[in-house]
């Protein structure tokens, strides 16, 4: 049955992420809750649905998570539709992050690009700009991680082809991260 088919496609790539990526999650978490206690921010972004999971992590940070706490600076840079169709516009779609990276990143920040494919290059561009910046950067990523992969600290990579699990993935890491600060407030 489909169903069930994708259930266990599913469960494998889960698997995956408990096995090899437990440790970057819990390494990510502890360089966010550092960068969080020294007064810095976090940084999100993707296209597409990983734009709904940039946005979706962040918004757990600024809420809450599943406790009460301060809230904490983060913000997703896909959310502004007038600053992203006017840098697509005036610039270029490929800078859309970038742009923003320039004007809001500051050293000590902590950076997340998010892309199933790994080789968004808005992605890509934006991050390689934010380690110049002395930001740390870290990437949920797909397949075989792409040409992001090589330009982050941390690129977190589940290895599948399969885009809604990949994505079932990164917001399953997401929301581990997001517990393990919680655990710090």
């Amino acid at each position: 049955m489909f169903v069930e088919k994708q259930a266990d496609e599913l469960i494998e790539a889960v698997t995956y992420v408990k096995e090899n990526l437990a440790q970057g999650v819990e390494q990510l978490a502890t360089e966010v809750i550092k960068a969080f206690k020294k007064g810095h921010k976090v940084i999100l972004m993707g296209n597409g649905g990983s734009a709904g999971d940039a946005q979706h992590i962040a918004a757990e940070f600024v809420g809450r998570f599943k406790k009460e706490r301060p809230s904490l600076p983060a913000l997703a840079l896909n959310t502004n539709t007038s600053t992203l169709t006017a840098i697509g516009n005036d610039y270029s779609y490929d800078v859309i992050f970038s742009r923003q990276i320039d004007g809001f990143a500051q050293e000590g920040d902590v950076v997340i690009g998010i892309s199933t494919s790994g080789n968004s290059k808005n992605v890509y561009l934006a991050l390689g700009l934010a380690k110049r910046k002395g930001c740390y950067t870290a990437a949920f990523l797909g397949k075989d991680g792409g040409t992001i992969k090589e330009i982050c600290d941390l690129p977190l990579v589940v290895k599948s082809n399969n885009t809604p699990h990949i994505q079932a993935c990164h917001i399953f890491m997401g929301h581990c991260m997001c517990e393990l600060v919680d655990q710090a407030y």
